[in-house]
């Protein structure tokens, strides 16, 4: 007598082989599964108690061994891996077809336009939040009190940072295809065409803004531009990139100093005057946009260590005294207009000194967390730090010029960029 009782045949489970068709799929491979319903139809028909694939429907004979069976309209032939290499390989085609024809409908779609939001992202309306600030630290380093032309003059700067902003993208289109696949170009919201045609369109203007600002101005947005379209079409992706940002930043605070000048004075004393405010912040311009060339890959510890060093530099030079010349000083002054200037140099220089303290705080704090993980999200928020920190650092300059008023007209631009920056990313 056998301990379990003996069922009838029929009762018996089906061999491990013709298990239901939920459970031949799980115990498929993933490139089985992904290969097509057609290649799994014999997964769907009724399996009898016997363990016997029922055929349902008008299906023709099984397919001999060693050949790959399919639908009416599929090629059939042998199962080889040249023969599933050719169909990827169509696979692969018919989906870069798919893809092309996609692009191509998306360009001629009305959207291809753009909405203000796609344009705001695409000229970073964020980032020219600190371009007024260049050019009154370069009037106070002048001794200068700001006008109308300089009030002309930041216009234009403004223009011909925006087309630089979109030109950068209209050059990096195919980079960005990779690395930023989100951008306004590689997505499809904005043609290529239109953000070359808005980048031109945003230069005439900026020079038509210099012009009225005065010839010395003309010449000198003129050779901005200059710099601008430079670096966008060749010389950014050389060593001399950050060389030519740094000559943009240092031209558009020489631009301050040019056209405050009065008309029928010489411009060469004021350029002369603003040339040490400018060279410090052509050398911040120089250390951010290093920083920016290895924000998409990433970079070692030693470049974010490098930068913070030359932040520290700066913004002990800038709280530095800087005697001023000009309207800001007494050119023969008596016992009491000396004690007053002293203690308004002392002012000054204290403003100076507290305000380059809030320029290193700024760049440096996402510098040293860049230091301890150089990696590409944390290089993009040193970035935007540093570009962020050339606000407090253009009040800095103004203020050690002996002009604090000034300086705090351009520290009150913080809160604007802030407010715009976490809404369209400065990068």
């Amino acid at each position: 007598m056998t301990p379990f009782p003996r069922f009838p045949r029929f009762l018996h489970l089906p061999p491990r082989s013709f298990l239901p068709s939920s459970s031949r799929f799980l115990r498929l491979s993933p490139r089985a599964r992904r290969s097509g319903p057609h290649r799994l139809a014999h997964l769907n028909a009724p399996v009898g108690l016997s363990g016997v694939r029922r055929r349902t429907g008008a299906q023709g004979p099984p397919a001999p061994p060693g050949h790959a069976s399919g639908p009416p309209g599929h090629a059939s032939g042998p199962d080889t891996p040249a023969a599933r290499s050719a169909r990827a390989a169509r696979s692969r085609s018919a989906r870069a077809a798919d893809s092309r024809s996609a692009r191509a409908a998306d360009s001629r779609s009305p959207r291809s336009s753009g909405s203000p939001r796609d344009w705001a992202e695409l000229l970073r309306i964020s980032a020219p939040a600190s371009v007024p600030g260049d050019l009154l630290a370069g009037a106070a380093a002048a001794g200068l009190r700001p006008n109308t032309r300089t009030a002309l003059a930041t216009l234009s700067s403004l223009f011909l940072y925006e087309a630089g902003m979109a030109l950068n993208d209209w050059a990096d289109r195919d980079i960005d295809a990779l690395e930023r696949p989100h951008r306004p170009l590689p997505s499809g919201r904005i043609t290529p065409t239109a953000a070359l045609a808005a980048a031109g369109g945003l230069t005439a203007a900026g020079l038509a803004f210099a012009a009225a600002a005065g010839r010395p101005a003309l010449v000198t947005g003129t050779a901005l531009a200059a710099t601008v379209w430079a670096y966008d079409l060749h010389l950014k992706n050389t060593p001399a990139g950050p060389a030519a940002m740094a000559c943009a930043r240092t031209l558009d605070l020489l631009q301050g100093a040019i056209a405050t000048t009065a008309p029928d004075a010489p411009t060469s004393p004021a350029a002369r005057r603003a040339l040490p405010s400018a060279a410090l912040l052509g050398a911040h311009t120089f250390t951010v946009t290093t920083v920016s060339r290895r924000e998409t890959q990433g970079s070692s510890t030693a470049l974010p260590l490098l930068s913070l060093a030359a932040i520290t530099a700066l913004s002990h030079a800038a709280g530095a005294r800087f005697p001023s010349r000009g309207p800001h000083a007494s050119r023969s002054p008596g016992r009491t207009e000396t004690v007053t200037a002293r203690t308004s140099a002392t002012a000054s220089t204290t403003i100076a000194s507290l305000l380059a303290a809030g320029y290193a705080a700024t760049a440096a704090r996402p510098l040293l967390v860049a230091a301890l993980n150089p990696s590409p999200y944390f290089l993009q928020r040193a970035v935007g730090g540093g570009i962020r920190a050339m606000i407090p650092l253009q009040a800095a300059l103004a203020a050690r010029a002996g002009a604090p008023v000034i300086g705090s007209t351009v520290l009150a631009l913080i809160p604007v960029a802030r407010r715009l920056s976490r809404k369209v990313s400065p990068t």
